[in-house]
């Protein structure tokens, strides 16, 4: 059973983060749940981003600052699980946002799983670098055991959706940092819940609790690496279950549509081309119905000049003026 105070350790990795800790820090503050021990762990930025934390901490005494050489972002949450003793863990990326009934809903559905339950997610909100959101098409409901999902879809989505035990989260090794040291930094998120996925259930918050940033200096904005990234995390549990290849074929072709868009969205024109090119010679099919939603996304996303979110919407016979359909901020 989980006690009401039991204490959540939040995480929070960050580099250079100055334009966004700020709207991140106040979003895990103003949880519901007050049991909070928030350890951010700076990881070598270069910028103002400690000081900032710094002056929260002093407003805030649940917030500590660890500081570290530039690491990369598994070597930086491991450091923030090991620098608390809470049971339960939660991470945040320094520039997402957490909706204030994010823990206090995960906590209970763990609560209800039982100490089968290992990680609890949520749904998450696409939005983009002034904290609008332009798409709520994140709305899964896979649960209990889950692997052979996982092995289909990450649907979780994001390292800022979970709330992990931590005997789950010792159990499989924490974060895996030799994907960074094979120049392969992207999936440990993938890969952790992947990992847990052998060992426990999951449980779904199904509200959109999570604000996930998109913009093209965030660390997804590498797409090529992601792609080497997902490539490896795959290819270490085909080896393990070759009863879901085909689940993971499917979640390469799923990645490299998500990757194109990504690309788009961040300018990399080149990358795209390629990425889509990758993706028609793999499912033709699957890449020209998937088209108009990409090019839907690229629109909303509010991260590409107006021009081009005009003609592209001229050309999909809509008005020529355009507005996202989810502008309102839900944080």
């Amino acid at each position: 059973m989980i006690r009401d105070n039991a204490t959540v350790g939040v995480v929070v990795p960050m580099f250079n983060a100055e334009r966004t800790i700020r709207a991140t820090l106040n979003s895990i503050c103003r949880q519901d749940y007050q049991a909070l021990d928030i350890i951010v762990v700076d990881d070598g930025s270069t910028d103002l981003s400690a000081s900032i934390v710094a002056s929260y901490a002093e407003q805030d005494r649940r917030i500590r600052l660890v500081e570290q050489s530039n690491a990369g972002v598994a070597k930086a949450r491991n450091r923030g699980a090991a620098s608390t003793d809470a049971r339960f863990l939660a991470f945040i990326d320094a520039d997402d946002l957490w909706a204030p009934s994010k823990i206090a809903l995960q906590m209970c559905a763990l609560q209800q799983g039982g100490s089968s339950a290992g990680l609890a997610y949520c749904w998450f909100a696409d939005i983009d670098g002034d904290g609008r959101v332009f798409s709520l098409h994140n709305r899964p409901d896979a649960e209990g055991r889950v692997l052979q999902r996982m092995c289909r879809t990450n649907f979780v989505g994001n390292g800022s959706s979970m709330l992990v035990r931590r005997s789950a989260f010792e159990r499989v090794g924490g974060f895996d940092p030799s994907l960074r040291a094979r120049n392969a930094q992207g999936c440990e998120d993938l890969l952790m819940c992947l990992r847990i996925a052998e060992h426990y259930e999951f449980r779904v918050v199904r509200q959109h609790l999570v604000g996930y940033r998109m913009t093209n200096i965030n660390m997804s904005s590498d797409v090529m690496q992601m792609l080497r990234s997902c490539e490896i995390v795959l290819a270490e549990f085909r080896e393990k279950y070759p009863e879901f290849g085909g689940e993971l074929d499917d979640h390469l072709v799923d990645m490299l549509h998500w990757l194109a868009v990504r690309a788009l969205i961040c300018g990399r024109l080149s990358a795209a081309y390629d990425l889509f090119k990758r993706l028609f010679v793999l499912e033709p099919g699957t890449a020209i119905s998937r088209l108009p939603n990409m090019l839907d996304i690229y629109c909303r996303a509010r991260l590409v000049p107006r021009w081009i979110k005009i003609r592209v919407k001229r050309v999909q016979n809509k008005n020529a003026e355009f507005q996202p359909h989810y502008a309102e901020r839900i944080w």
